[in-house]
């Protein structure tokens, strides 16, 4: 895992506006990926399953997992679970947040402050 923080994302998402608007504030440097700009190659989904399950990973809420097709959301298993999230970026909740061995999915100020306190 990086040394520098990664904050994984969509940039018009509004959680990951509020994760680098507090990032930002309190002068954390980091590095920020956009999976629709920047590509999923270098996305480690594999990695972030592996750490956290991909079951946390998947935002079933999203307008894109209710807009896939009842065979594509039937069965889910890791495998196909990463599969469309490669393919559909908008399915990984977000933001990521990558930094000093730590993953945090979503964010919450005080996740956050804990994290870099």
């Amino acid at each position: 895992m990086s040394a520098q923080a990664v904050l994984y994302g969509i940039k018009n998402c509004d959680t990951v506006r509020k994760a680098r608007q507090w990032l930002e504030g309190h002068g954390i440097a980091y590095v920020f990926h956009d999976y629709r700009v920047d590509g999923m190659a270098a996305v480690p989904l594999d990695r972030w399953a592996d750490a956290l399950g991909w079951d946390v990973l998947l935002n079933r809420a999203s307008t894109t997992f209710r807009a896939l097709e009842a065979v594509d959301k039937a069965d889910l298993n890791r495998a196909r679970a990463i599969e469309l999230m490669k393919a559909n970026p908008t399915l990984i909740k977000r933001p990521v947040l990558e930094w000093a061995g730590h993953l945090q999915v979503g964010f919450k100020p005080d996740q956050y402050a804990g994290l870099f306190k």
